[in-house]
């Protein structure tokens, strides 16, 4: 006797089953790998166990299809997988967040996506994930929208997308002045000194040949010539992974959510709630702010592991800035001037930035008749200290802080600039941190903790008075049990 299927479960897209058998045989594949070289080594008796050793994940991945099914209700979205342990994910439809559309090469050629549903969830284990991995890309739009829709009655009434920003191929001039060049350069330097590595390449390196052709070239030809080569490699390969990433980059707006699509080789389509939408955060990096560009995130509550709040790629700073004051609907936060945090923390920036610098000079100058270190080394370490009050008075310009337009306002940084305005209704908590040398300033470090994010929005080096003030003013009935006096308003 057969049961019959739950009502309104459903399977994933048939096609799945072209998809998850190549998936397994991926992550098998050391396992094959070391079946055939067992196979070889034997003396050709492996093609019975090199076939086995195919047909398992093969089978795994058609038993991954068969095994997982989802519902959604009007109450609650269930996800259910695995055939000896039964796994059961079910969440209330109202703690759902945001909805993420992802699309490989091999889901876009099928006519497939990936669905993940963020509901806020601490966890980061991947059994935890609620992810409906093969959906059809029509299926998969019209499930984001009933998720996200307050009413389900009227999630079929969806008004027209309105566009905000639209990729331009000229922002990829940006892409070599951030840091992913640097970082996908040393990614694929350590992959090809572990293939050069495995094939004997290393080891049949003379080293003492290297060091005969490199004497052989003059230092003021050499340094030049391969710091040029280092910053070609590092730019082509910065405007390759920002053209991989971002091309195709939309951001549009209908009632009630914002939607993010880029993507060349991969797809990627990103949906935040308006209500969970906290605020926003603007980049500024020094090699972005040189350029004339930067970036924008928002502050969003229940975003998952491997979530994205990217909201403009590396940009034109007018462009940043004009979407940033979309997101937010006023430019206000973006434009208000700034309260400073007055001298003392102007001190502290420059003594924590000179001082380093300082005493590295002192050990060079020491080094040099206690070590018989070179007499060129206190010179290269004297031209650390003008960096470092360069750092010290940018650090300086970036410090500071505002309430405006129902938004907590502040800024920081230098290497990595950044400007936060949070909802002031998003505020859950101040916290109040002053180290012994802060106390001593009269100066304190506030922090408005909030559930978007990265939990928190910090002004360092805050006056007691400003950062009582700035606090009262956004939140007067929070803490007014706790002020002896109404504290002075410092900020707009």
């Amino acid at each position: 006797m057969t049961t019959a299927p739950d009502p309104g479960w459903q399977r994933l897209d048939p096609r799945m089953l072209l998809v998850h058998p190549v998936k397994e045989l991926v992550r098998f594949l050391p396992v094959l790998l070391g079946l055939f070289i067992a196979g070889t080594a034997s003396g050709g008796s492996g093609g019975w166990w090199n076939l086995v050793g195919v047909l398992i994940p093969v089978g795994l991945g058609v038993l991954r299809y068969y095994t997982t099914s989802f519902r959604v209700s009007a109450s609650r979205i269930e996800l259910r997988r695995g055939l000896v342990n039964r796994h059961v994910l079910s969440t209330p439809r109202d703690r759902v967040r945001t909805v993420d559309i992802t699309a490989p090469p091999i889901h876009r050629l099928l006519g497939l996506t990936s669905v993940r549903v963020g509901t806020g969830t601490a966890s980061t284990d991947e059994d935890e994930e609620l992810s409906l991995d093969g959906l059809p890309v029509a299926q998969a739009r019209a499930l984001r929208t009933e998720l996200l829709s307050s009413d389900p009655a009227t999630a079929e009434a969806v008004p027209a997308e309105q566009q905000v920003l639209v990729f331009d191929p000229s922002w990829v001039r940006f892409a070599p002045f951030t840091s992913a060049g640097l970082a996908i350069a040393g990614g694929v330097l350590a992959v090809a000194s572990q293939v050069l590595n495995s094939v004997g390449g290393l080891e049949r390196l003379d080293p003492d040949r290297v060091v005969r052709d490199a004497e052989a070239w003059s230092p003021w030809v050499a340094v030049p010539t391969a710091l040029v080569g280092l910053a070609v490699v590092v730019s082509t390969l910065a405007i390759g992974g920002y053209v991989i990433t971002n091309w195709g980059f939309l951001l549009t707006h209908t009632a009630g959510a914002w939607h993010l699509r880029r993507g060349l080789l991969t797809t990627r389509e990103t949906t935040i709630d308006d209500e969970r939408l906290r605020g926003v955060s603007v980049g500024e990096p020094l090699g972005l702010r040189l350029a004339g560009g930067g970036r924008a995130s928002a502050i969003v509550t229940g975003l998952g592991k491997g979530q994205s709040a990217l909201l403009v790629p590396p940009a034109p700073r007018d462009v940043v800035h004009r979407a940033a004051g979309a997101v937010l609907r006023t430019d206000g936060p973006l434009d208000a001037p700034l309260t400073g945090h007055g001298p003392r923390a102007r001190t502290r920036r420059y003594t924590r930035a000179v001082g380093p610098a300082v005493l590295l000079l002192v050990a060079a100058v020491a080094l040099v008749p206690l070590a018989d270190a070179p007499r060129w080394l206190p010179v290269l370490a004297a031209l650390g200290v003008p960096l470092a009050a360069a750092l010290a008075a940018d650090r300086v310009r970036a410090l500071g802080h505002a309430l405006a337009a129902g938004h907590v306002v502040v800024r920081s940084g230098s290497l990595n600039r950044r400007r936060e305005a949070l909802d002031a209704a998003a505020v859950i908590g101040w916290n109040l941190r002053s180290s012994w040398f802060q106390r001593r300033a009269g100066l304190t470090t506030l922090t408005a903790t909030t559930a978007g994010g990265r939990q928190a929005v910090t002004a360092l080096d805050v006056p007691e008075p400003a950062a009582l003030a700035l606090a009262h003013a956004a939140h007067p009935h929070l803490l007014a049990q706790f002020l002896a006096e109404q504290p002075v308003r410092t900020t707009p």
